[in-house]
């Protein structure tokens, strides 16, 4: 049975599944399902994540924190996770830890008004840029009816003199436009989350064969390298990071130049071996209650990871 073939099968499946409604309900409310949560969502309140990113730095990890959610339909609901970041940051910098937020537009309430959505994580970035040392507030891409409008916010929050380096973007090796993306956005000197791509989208604007979207991610992850911007490669994928690894070191590029990121409970082994080795680890922490789509898509991004999840479950 052809890997492609079955790389596809499972994608979509996962895709499937994180849209599915009572299975969410079911997922997020079953013992199972709130014992996985336990193990890859870092609780449900802001003192949880921070709880987990106090651990993490104990053990020489950064981290990114994300208050679940997405796709809001009214604006009492944007504001009450803009004052969950807003604590977020209080946090991080009354304790000193070495940690950020990532965030979702749609979260932001993009949906409802685009400039609610604007003055919202506005608000969080000029937070961010006002602590002592700068902080950095990470935009999450979304959807492909999303990339243009996400990549415009960023673009124009970073054009404020003083939010310079404190947000950034997330490009998906998946979407055939991402080479064109990423030369806009180191043109602005914006920092970049490169990662595979986890939604649903059609051949004529995304890459469907696992082999396509691991050469592009190769080959963006080269470029980011060496643009001398501090970026972030998210993957779990040992290739991809032996790749980048490889890479690096060939290109003199110093190993505190740029950073890994993993997923909260996924390959703890890779994440230490990778800080044993000089190389820097940034944790992506979850929390809150919508954690279903969340890691539903986190499957169908690299369905190996249901491996690890399968293993990590059963060692709890």
């Amino acid at each position: 049975f052809p890997y492609t073939t079955l790389f596809r099968s499972l994608r979509a499946l996962f895709i499937s599944l994180s849209e599915s409604r009572w299975l969410r309900a079911i997922a997020e409310r079953s013992s199972l399902g709130k014992r996985m949560s336990g193990r890859f969502v870092a609780g449900t309140e802001v003192e949880h994540a921070v709880g987990v990113a106090q651990a993490l730095n104990k053990a020489g990890l950064g981290v990114s924190i994300d208050n679940l959610g997405e796709n809001v339909t009214k604006p009492e609901e944007a504001l009450h996770s803009v004052g969950l970041y807003r604590q977020l940051l209080a946090e991080i910098s009354a304790r000193g830890l070495n940690a950020n937020v990532s965030l979702k537009l749609t979260h932001m309430g993009l949906d409802v008004d685009a400039k609610l959505a604007y003055d919202n994580v506005s608000a969080l970035v000029a937070q961010a840029a006002s602590m002592q040392p700068k902080n950095f507030v990470r935009v999450d891409m979304e959807g492909s009816v999303y990339t243009q409008r996400t990549l415009d916010f960023v673009h124009d929050l970073h054009r404020n003199p003083e939010n310079k380096g404190v947000v950034g973007a997330v490009i998906q090796s998946y979407m055939r436009r991402s080479e064109g993306d990423v030369a806009q956005l180191l043109q602005d000197g914006i920092r970049i989350r490169l990662c595979k791509g986890a939604y649903k989208e059609p051949a004529e604007i995304a890459y469907q064969d696992k082999a396509e979207v691991d050469a592009n991610y190769v080959k963006l992850m080269k470029t980011l390298l060496k643009s001398g911007i501090y970026h972030g490669l998210a993957t779990h994928d040992e290739t991809m990071i032996l790749e980048a690894r490889a890479f690096a070191t060939r290109e003199n590029i110093a190993r505190d130049a740029f950073e890994f990121q993993m997923l909260y409970g996924i390959r703890r082994d890779l994440q230490q071996s990778l800080v044993r080795d000089g190389w820097r680890i940034r944790v992506y922490v979850p929390f809150g209650t919508e954690w279903y789509p969340y890691f539903m898509r986190r499957l169908a991004e690299r369905p190996a990871n249901v491996w690890f999840v399968a293993r990590n479950l059963v060692r709890s």
